[in-house]
């Protein structure tokens, strides 16, 4: 009789853990069954599909209510949504309880403190699961609330951002083909690109990253959080066009969601801005600039101005002085370029570029 209730429950925790994986199916490839005209409806239906779901649990719960991998997957049900579950996170704590070593309700746990806004918890759920078994969703999670951790100095922070990385590139490391892992790995990337001086190594790696995220899985492709993040370092690397077309997917992905619009909106007013002013050679009346201009000489070159730069390889490279009019597209090897700013613009981040009136001498090699 035991073993025969040992398979009866045995089968209903396998039939609960169908009608849990077919409701994050539904959730994940939403886009596959739907188009992205129908993103604004994406949460609703999500939460119907929810409640239906939890309804059939009921059904079949039985002799395994209670128990802690029940508990885990009606918590994990009700954790589907992006929405904070106050009864999910009391039906997961039991779990763990329970049952400490259940991994997956340690996660499930940690995403719901996450949502909660309680970083701390998240963290030690994660970290907590990661002592009982290595699993790439510990990994993925950490990775992202290392970067949301509260330090009192920027060393602390910079070395929580570092670390997000290492645990990022451990959960690659475990499946290369999780899309979800090479995003966060980007993730990671993109913060330590702006803790690290903003190297074009370190945003390589980022956009390879995202890139390798849609590669091995299409769901990464409809993620708005992606081609908002993809953006964001698009925009700071100068390239707007395709930072434009990066707001207005995630914005199309997720209309519900206002950032991706204002992000668009602000850079769109900034490219209006900067046009104008180019146009305009910024406002500067035409005597104050030929004034400028016939004040360059090729002393501003510094150690340029012999027509030869040691680099700091050694390397010694013969330069030659032209007009930004002769610059052609690409690297313009042994060119070198002297000017003055007439015009500065910072972006609504405040960021600035170069201060009005500088002199400017730019080395390509």
């Amino acid at each position: 009789m035991m073993a025969d209730e040992e398979e009866e429950a045995k089968h209903v925790l396998q039939k609960l853990q169908k009608l849990v994986d077919q409701l994050y199916s539904f959730r994940d490839c939403y886009f596959e069954t739907h188009s992205v005209e129908d993103a604004g409806q994406k949460q609703q239906d999500v939460r119907e599909e929810m409640e239906k779901t939890l309804h059939q649990m009921e059904q079949v719960l039985g002799s395994v209510q209670g128990k802690a991998q029940a508990l885990m997957l009606t918590g994990k049900a009700l954790n589907v949504t992006p929405d904070y579950s106050p009864k999910a996170e009391e039906l997961l704590s039991k779990a763990v309880k329970l049952e400490p070593e259940l991994v997956e309700a340690w996660n499930q746990l940690g995403e719901v403190y996450w949502k909660k806004g309680d970083v701390a918890a998240a963290h030690t759920c994660f970290s907590g699961a990661l002592t009982h078994c290595k699993n790439k969703v510990s990994l993925q999670n950490l990775s992202m609330v290392l970067r949301q951790l509260q330090t009192g100095s920027g060393d602390e922070h910079s070395r929580h951002v570092m670390d997000s990385v290492r645990q990022a590139k451990l959960a690659v490391q475990m499946d290369v083909l999780d899309g979800r892992s090479w995003y966060i790995l980007g993730n990671a990337y993109l913060s330590l690109y702006f803790n690290t001086g903003q190297s074009p190594k370190i945003s390589q790696q980022a956009l390879s990253a995202y890139a390798q995220a849609e590669k091995v899985d299409r769901k990464a492709s409809n993620n708005p959080d992606l081609h908002l993040n993809r953006a964001t370092l698009h925009k700071y690397e100068e390239s707007y066009g395709e930072a434009l077309e990066g707001f207005s997917r995630a914005a199309a992905l997720d209309p519900a969601w206002p950032e991706p619009q204002q992000r668009e909106q602000q850079l769109l007013e900034f490219l209006s801005r900067l046009t104008s002013l180019l146009e305009s050679k910024g406002k500067m009346k035409t005597k104050k600039l030929q004034s400028m201009l016939g004040s360059l000489r090729p002393t501003h070159l510094g150690p340029c101005g012999d027509g030869r730069y040691q680099s700091a390889s050694g390397q010694k490279v013969t330069l030659e002085l032209r007009p930004l009019s002769a610059l052609q597209p690409g690297v313009n090897s042994g060119v070198v370029v002297l000017g003055k700013v007439v015009f500065s613009l910072t972006t609504e981040e405040k960021v600035p570029l170069i201060e009005r009136g500088q002199i400017v001498t730019a080395v390509w090699i």
